[in-house]
């Protein structure tokens, strides 16, 4: 995850003392560590105010760098560390360092497993995200739920339908507001028909909600102007409306700690895997990683992308005619949204918005064009060129 604040990177030698924290909602699970050896491992109660009593009680005087899992219980034990001003990591489960043949897990266990891999430097906390995106991120995961909970009923009706041989208004399959008439006027048996009403209605109340969080996220964003210019800046990239956006600055953050387009391309999962050895380069899908709904919409807008960017367009032409036809689509356009990413993270770093290529070509010769115009029309009435 990106984030608000740009931070030092962490460096062990700074510090005394390693506390690494399993944290469920009830219980910290603590062990604390020192350059030399493994001190003691205790369970507190889940407050940053008993475990910061107990580390200036037993640690009077010695820095102490904190650390725990990313989940469920969120950034409150960061914010309350942070604030008291203690080094505090939140890292990611699946990059904490984990034996091979090690087959028990409790607690315990996983906070020591935490402290060592503090101590000997090998984790690398992620950027927690500011309050405000917080909110934001809370505001399109609510939108997205409601979205899919409406498709879900449609779903539904569909399949009630099929079962019962009855069938669907349009024949394309299409939802409108005539559809949803017809299928209020329908004639059929009263079980059927409640089924059909309490389904509708469902699929109704989930439109609504989703209308009214995407107002609220709407006046969120016109109410802080740092995130309504960032998503101005995303929405004029070819393909990125107002839904794909706001989803993408929930999961980035501030822009300031875009370190380049390709850290953005692999923070959504769209870089290649790769197994390389010496000079034997093997790559192969995308790694998948980060939020597979925000990387879905970047592929659907890659796809209106290429129909109104040429350049895009050409590099899909391209990409796509140097693979088998069954996967050359499918890997073309992922390609593209690789390259999209890449061309986001540059518009918010350089805070310019997007601009065509052909059009700023375009631009650029009727410039000149007109600034030769004007060059001859001087020479020909102007006055004569001294001899």
């Amino acid at each position: 995850m990106l984030g608000i604040e740009m931070k030092a990177k962490f460096s062990p030698k700074d510090y005394d003392v390693f506390a690494g924290l399993d944290v469920d909602k009830k219980h910290i699970d603590v062990t604390f560590c020192g350059h030399d050896q493994s001190l003691q491992s205790m369970k507190i109660p889940y407050s940053a105010d008993h475990l910061l009593a107990y580390t200036h009680r037993h640690f009077p005087g010695q820095r102490v760098a904190f650390a725990y899992e990313a989940g469920p219980t969120g950034y409150g034990l960061y914010d309350q560390l942070s604030a008291r001003g203690h080094c505090c990591l939140v890292v990611t489960p699946s990059m904490v360092p984990t034996a091979a043949g090690q087959r028990v897990k409790t607690n315990r266990i996983d906070s020591h497993k935490i402290s060592i891999a503090l101590r000997g430097g090998g984790l690398a906390s992620i950027h927690v995200p500011s309050t405000l995106y917080r909110h934001l991120r809370h505001l399109v995961q609510l939108r997205d739920t409601f979205v899919r909970q409406k498709i879900a009923f449609m779903v539904r009706i569909k399949a009630l339908l099929l079962i019962e041989g009855i069938d669907f208004p349009d024949d394309q399959g299409r939802w409108s507001l005539a559809v949803w008439a017809k299928l209020q006027a329908m004639d059929c048996p009263a079980p059927i028909r409640f089924k059909l009403d309490r389904l509708s209605s469902a699929a109704r109340f989930a439109e609504e909600q989703a209308r009214q969080t995407a107002r609220e996220l709407r006046r969120l964003c016109k109410a802080e102007k740092e995130l309504d210019q960032s998503l101005k800046l995303v929405m004029s990239c070819p393909g990125v409306g107002r839904v794909t956006a706001t989803h993408l600055l929930a999961r980035i953050g501030d822009w300031r700690q875009i370190t380049g387009g390709r850290q953005l391309s692999g923070f959504l999962g769209l870089v290649p895997t790769e197994d390389s050895t010496g000079d034997h380069i093997k790559r192969g899908s995308i790694t998948r990683k980060g939020d597979r709904r925000l990387r879905a919409k970047l592929i659907q807008a890659s796809w209106v992308a290429i129909c109104k960017d040429s350049e895009l367009r050409d590099f899909y032409t391209r990409i796509y005619q140097r693979n088998p036809k069954p996967v050359a689509a499918q890997k073309a356009i992922t390609a593209v949204a690789h390259k999209l990413c890449k061309r986001i993270a540059c518009i918010l770093k350089e805070q310019r918005p997007y601009v065509l290529r052909e059009a700023s070509s375009r631009m650029e010769k009727e410039e000149t064009a007109t600034l030769q115009g004007t060059t001859r029309g001087r020479t020909e009435t102007g006055p004569a060129l001294p001899v």
